[in-house]
């Protein structure tokens, strides 16, 4: 019984060794990635010995700025409809966060929320910037909230659309986040990254799938290879995030956005109420016809939407 369960064993290794020969998805060159994904605002901005930022800085030096925090799996890409559109009247600031885009794994591997804020601060200062709004989708969000915690004193404003951290259950978790929170499997897709996983998760991601062309894509699955971010993304799903509460939000008095998609699964409308609940100095808008990346699916209508919210800022009391 034992050789036959050696011999049984001795297969499937083998089996999963062929697949790994055969289906192996390699990273892809950081100069390459960055050849493509860089552009001539891109720069490159050391925040600590060994990380690196690729941040992008556009619009007038001395316009209210705005400092834009992509989610998790993504990159600053996300924000380039919001960027486009900003840029005229504000100083736009986005940027691949620690596992992500052209910025590549943190040197220590660090995934929490400090090391993410920590991060975000030294940006702050690396660029002089005294106070700016902060707007972050997803895991950004979660980092946007987190940072209003820490530095209550750098914010004019906070956006935060479809964040992370209430404790709200998704009704439906998209495929790629299914993989990455499944430790056996996600090891295997740190080699093998089937381009198709990556447009059924971002399908099931937005309301529309048509939304979802072959170039968006390539993007995500291109920059997930880059060199150390696929295994910085099974590290990242490990950190335990523990959920929010009503008392941390009371403490926030940055005045606040909260925009979401009523149709996202990933973290549903109901994680707008609690955040609508708790903060005390909040606005909200539900979007009835957009899923989890709104500054995506629309980002002509969720843009101006910002740039409203951002001119009531600035507007007197």
């Amino acid at each position: 019984m034992l050789r036959k369960i050696g011999i049984g064993f001795a297969i499937l290794i083998g089996i999963a060794i062929i697949a790994l020969i055969v289906f192996r998805t390699p990273d892809i060159p950081a100069e390459t990635l960055r050849a493509k994904y860089a552009n001539a605002e891109s720069e490159f901005i050391e925040v600590e010995p060994g990380l690196t930022l690729h941040v992008r800085d556009e619009g007038p030096a001395d316009t209210p700025v705005v400092v834009l925090v992509h989610g998790s799996s993504a990159s600053l890409q996300t924000w380039e409809g919001w960027a486009e559109r900003l840029k005229d009247r504000y100083r736009v600031i986005s940027y691949d966060q620690a596992g992500h885009g052209l910025t590549g794994p943190h040197p220590r591997d660090c995934y929490t929320a400090a090391c993410f804020v920590q991060a975000l601060e030294r940006l702050r200062a690396a660029k002089r910037i005294d106070r700016f709004v902060v707007a972050g989708n997803s895991m950004g969000g979660w980092v946007a909230w987190n940072y209003a915690l820490a530095h209550p004193d750098r914010l004019a404003g906070m956006i935060l659309v479809d964040a992370s951290g209430a404790p709200v259950q998704p009704k439906k978790l998209p495929i790629g986040f299914r993989i990455a929170f499944t430790p056996v499997v996600r090891d295997i897709v740190r080699n093998v990254t089937p381009r198709a996983v990556i447009q059924r998760s971002l399908e099931q991601t937005v309301a529309d799938p048509s939304l979802v062309t072959p170039a968006r894509v390539d993007t995500y699955w291109e920059l997930l290879r880059y060199p150390g971010n696929r295994r910085a993304t099974a590290l990242r799903m490990d950190v335990l995030r523990a959920p929010t509460d009503r008392a941390s939000l009371a403490r926030i008095a940055t005045p606040t956005l909260i925009m979401w998609g009523a149709k996202d699964t990933l973290i549903p409308v109901a994680a707008a109420d609690f955040f609508a609940d708790g903060l005390p100095n909040d606005k909200s808008t539900i979007y009835d016809d957009l899923g989890h990346i709104p500054q995506e699916e629309d980002p002509v209508r969720s843009a101006r939407d910002a740039a409203a919210f951002i001119e009531g800022l600035r507007a007197p009391a």
